[in-house]
């Protein structure tokens, strides 16, 4: 009698994929019905507006995917307008997405590959909703742990939120 195998997904695999999942997740929210004087807004003179800080996470992301497709390269883009900004960067989540997804080989360090583009990333979402709630357009916090967040679900439309605060 033969059974089926079946393959297991590869867990490094699916966290990577699902960190990806968080990041669409979270940078969703923050760039969600912006209005569009934000792109420019500053809180002093010496920090990055929106659209820099935005353009430097599709990098982190472009950069993310060169690692793991094994041809590394770093390219720092001008911020292009808001709206193209913000496709870029999902774009770059969608293609980093897709090759985890796939059965090509995973080069460079995962961990460091973590603590590097994406934990970046990540904190870079972070200093966005602040700078959302400085320009008086503040996103709603929420319990992240409640959140629908799935693997591949990495563009700008994500699940409705489980929980947020008043």
């Amino acid at each position: 009698m033969t059974t089926a195998t079946r393959i297991q997904p590869d867990p490094t695999r699916q966290l990577l994929r699902h960190i990806v999942a968080t990041l669409a997740y979270r940078a969703g929210k923050t760039l969600r019905d912006a209005p569009p004087s934000f792109a420019s807004y500053r809180a002093s003179e010496t920090t990055r507006a929106p659209a820099q800080i935005l353009a430097h996470m599709g990098d982190l992301v472009d950069w993310a995917l060169s690692i793991v497709s094994g041809r590394e390269h770093w390219h720092d883009s001008k911020p292009l307008p808001w709206p193209q900004e913000v496709s870029r960067f999902f774009a770059a989540l969608a293609a980093l997405d897709a090759y985890l997804a796939s059965d090509q080989p995973l080069h460079g360090d995962i961990e460091k590959l973590f603590q590097g583009g994406l934990a970046d990333a990540l904190t870079h979402t972070g200093q966005i909703a602040m700078l959302r709630g400085m320009a008086g357009c503040p996103v709603r916090g929420e319990n992240y742990y409640l959140a629908n967040i799935e693997k591949g679900r990495v563009g700008p439309d994500q699940a409705s939120p489980v929980r947020e605060f008043e």
